[in-house]
């Protein structure tokens, strides 16, 4: 492999936010944002603490040899009301932080708004106010005239797509709404808001603006393989419609001073058009120096009539999202780097003026700490074919200036908190300690040659695990077969190696002959939502069945990072010739990873992300939707809901059935969010009831959650049914002996475990299979 050099003056960099990094979130006057009350103040602080530790981390930057640090200033700790009195104490920490990039030899390029809104304006609308598009040119204006004599580049806005439509439609990102109306409203504003703070910086004489845009290919599955495929028209138009909402709906309005046709009625069915004002597109779309790119994934789409439309693609009704069949990231995101090279690609043909920065580009793995450091191979392969790509890019034209890698920092990954692991330096968040990972070092000798190496990162072989050891090759490959000849002392050397190493397991490891073992992998993730009772029936169905078809099976418990790669090489090792998945309810990498096998998995519930694997799962929305409708049909009109948590499918679907029918009357909803506990479920039937004293009806989309508006009720004076009717879903067992008994929806518990073995073992036997959607029964009892 040849040494791949990038241009002469090529910059290379690292870009990290202020929520996720900073910390000190109650210091030196600084003002909530959306995210210290979305997280309720679990992620925020200390984070990094790089509000007391940037001179260290900068120190960090300067010895990889970056030339370019993207950082973003917080509005709520330079103006802790979102507008009015500017915080004397915030504006001086980034005083001191660029003055110390400087000292360093590092350019400060500036981010005004990396999703960090001032709960203060929030209270006020937030970005559904055309206000608040003011506010953001004034701030803008305020953090130039401290900083902007020494700040030559500037963003005004990161990934405006994420915080408008996860922020405001799918509800999983603050401020954790759930209105499609209001998403598309605050798309406008917050590109209002570029338009405006641009002519804010371009008034004070900055030297070079631009904004940051969340870019990915859209392709069917079969595009994926060969780009060039013509598509069945009713393809093209799904890939089309989820382009104009992802990528089109900011970058024409950028670059063009426009909106997409294609995409206005969409945005004119969902919420109309009074907010985009006459002379507004001139403003969003006046002239930037440098688009940022971020890069991680592609979409993959095709048509399905009758699919729902995604929380976070508003008018997206009638198209599937898709799995990519292809390696994954800790997240769950599929790794293809010539996603990125499709990008730039694009960019060049429909937007030949513009000059690209790629701002953002990096992955989440999970890395181990060993004595010796982290060895993040599969980071450093991520990174490297990514480069790869973006240097053949630069061959073929692309007019990219620089790479700025995501992150410096292991951080605050927003809604998952600590957990994701997305630096180039890990930090331990009890101690604060920094350290170098191997992906670090790897990157620090791509900067100083400024460009890839002869060779690509090796993965550690099965020589390296024996060497590591001290043991031989035969060894190591009879421990990760499973086999039970090697004596524990040995077993557990082994193990560790494999654990520091990061190794896994290839044809060269595995010395047993694949065949049939008549042995099935039933692997359980503990789900939060269903319950005691549907894991009992899995285990109670699925073994029964299965047996009696003459398999055996083994019970795997899939609930850490090192139980998931045991359960694969497991897997690999050909010990068994299929799984039963009953995966979490969030989204988990394990089904994909266990789908490239080879082996056949079936899983519990769909998927988050549209998925290859089949599963068995039960028709939520559907019963949603004839609890609602059983409601309407007795005359409630008046009926709220209480949903959550909002990351579930299961809850998804259920609201979005609650919502269809009734839309089909014409009604507005009344929505509270809980979480799965009865505590919250109470705070949000009082918050409900207070707010809406009017209503007469309320579906809860848990039983939980429907007792606990049974027990508000009462605490309000309210009689059920006379004054409040109630449903609930699941129908578990105190369903039938609250008082009154709970009208609820019942989920087959024992059908779908039976559906489960009857699908794996049509699977074992290689005939076609799909997904199973079961029917809902709605039980009616006195609470209607």
């Amino acid at each position: 492999m040849r040494t791949a050099s990038f241009p002469e003056g090529f910059v290379w960099g690292v870009s990290t936010s202020a929520f996720q990094i900073e910390g000190a979130t109650d210091q030196d006057g600084r003002g909530p944002s959306i995210w210290d009350t979305f997280a309720g103040g679990a992620y925020g602080d200390p984070a990094c603490d790089h509000y007391r530790r940037y001179a260290d981390d900068i120190r960090l930057m300067q010895d990889l040899g970056v030339a370019a640090y993207r950082f973003s200033v917080s509005w709520s700790r330079v103006l802790p009301e979102g507008h009015g009195r500017a915080n004397g104490p915030g504006l001086d920490f980034y005083d001191r932080l660029v003055d110390e990039l400087l000292r360093a030899g590092i350019a400060p390029y500036a981010t005004l708004y990396h999703w960090d809104l001032p709960q203060a304006l929030q209270d006020s609308g937030g970005w559904t106010s055309r206000d608040t598009a003011r506010h953001f040119a004034d701030y803008a204006g305020v953090v130039y005239d401290r900083i902007g004599d020494r700040v030559d580049t500037w963003f005004t806005f990161n990934e405006p797509q994420v915080a408008a439509f996860l922020g405001h439609a799918s509800g999983v990102h603050a401020p954790g709404r759930r209105s499609a109306a209001d998403a598309f409203v605050s798309a406008h504003h917050m590109l209002l808001a570029h338009g405006l703070g641009l002519e804010a910086l371009r008034a004070r004489g900055a030297a070079r603006a631009g904004v940051v845009l969340n870019l990915s290919p859209v392709l069917t599955p079969a595009q994926l393989g060969d780009v060039s495929l013509d598509l069945p028209e009713e393809d093209a138009e799904a890939v089309a419609r989820i382009d104009a909402l992802h990528n089109r709906q900011f970058l024409e309005p950028v670059l063009r001073g426009r909106y997409p046709a294609d995409l206005l009625p969409l945005v004119e069915k969902v919420a109309g058009l009074d907010h985009i004002h006459d002379g507004d597109l001139d403003v969003i779309g006046g002239p930037i120096d440098l688009l940022g790119v971020n890069y991680y994934t592609p979409i993959a789409v095709r048509a399905q009539p009758g699919a729902p439309a995604d929380p976070a693609f508003p008018g997206s009704e009638g198209v599937l999202f898709c799995s990519v069949p292809t390696a994954v990231t800790a997240m769950g995101w599929p790794i293809m780097p010539s996603g990125l090279s499709l990008v730039l690609r694009r960019l060049s043909e429909e937007y030949p003026e513009t000059d690209v920065m790629i701002t953002e580009n990096g992955a989440d793995f999970v890395d181990v700490v060993a004595g010796d450091g982290v060895h993040d191979i599969e980071r450093m392969s991520f990174l490297e074919e990514h480069l790869r790509a973006l240097r053949a890019s630069l061959d073929e034209g692309a007019r990219v200036r620089g790479y700025l890698l995501w992150s410096l920092l292991d951080c605050v990954e927003w809604a998952d908190g600590y957990r994701r692991k997305f630096g180039i330096v890990h930090v331990d968040f009890t101690t604060q300690r920094r350290l170098l990972k191997d992906s670090a070092l790897w990157y620090r000798d791509v900067i100083r040659r400024n460009g890839l190496g002869a060779e690509r990162p090796k993965r550690p072989t099965l020589e390296t695990v024996a060497a590591r050891a001290g043991v031989s090759r035969a060894t190591v490959s009879r421990v990760v077969n499973g086999e039970a000849s090697v004596s524990p002392e040995a077993r557990a050397v082994v193990l560790r190696a494999v654990q520091e190493l990061g190794y896994v397991p290839n044809a060269a490891a595995r010395s047993l002959v694949t065949q049939r073992t008549d042995s099935v992998a039933l692997v359980l993730s503990a789900p939060r939502n269903g319950g005691d009772a549907l894991i009992s029936a899995v285990v109670q169905y699925v073994t029964g069945v299965l047996e009696g078809a003459g398999k055996q099976i083994t019970l795997m418990l899939a609930d850490t990072a090192e139980s998931h790669r045991r359960i694969i090489r497991h897997v690999e090792a050909g010990q068994v010739d299929g799984v039963v998945l009953v995966p979490p309810d969030g989204p988990d990498p394990l089904a994909e990873r266990l789908a490239r096998t080879g082996v056949p998995v079936v899983l519990l519930g769909r998927p988050a992300i549209a998925s290859l694997v089949p599963y068995v799962d039960v028709d939520n929305t559907g019963g949603a939707k004839a609890a609602t409708r059983h409601l309407l049909d007795r005359g409630r009109r008046r009926i709220g809901v209480i949903c959550g948590p909002m990351d579930l499918v299961a809850v998804q679907d259920r609201l979005a059935g609650h919502l269809a029918a009734l839309h089909e009357d014409g009604l507005r909803p009344a929505i509270a969010l809980a979480g799965l506990d009865r505590q919250s479920g109470g705070a949000a039937a009082r918050e409900l009831l207070s707010g809406h004293p009017d209503l007469n009806a309320v579906f809860a989309t848990s039983d939980e959650l429907a007792i606990s508006a049974l027990e508000a009720a009462r605490e309000a004076g309210l009689q059920v049914p006379r004054d409040l009717a109630i449903v609930g879903f699941d129908d578990v067992h105190a369903a039938s002996c609250t008082t009154p008994p709970l009208t609820t929806v019942r989920v087959p518990a024992a059908d779908q475990a039976l559906a489960l073995a009857r699908l794996l073992l049509s699977r074992l036997d290689g005939r076609h299979t799909t997904s199973v959607v079961l029917p809902t029964r709605l039980v009616v009892r006195a609470t209607t």
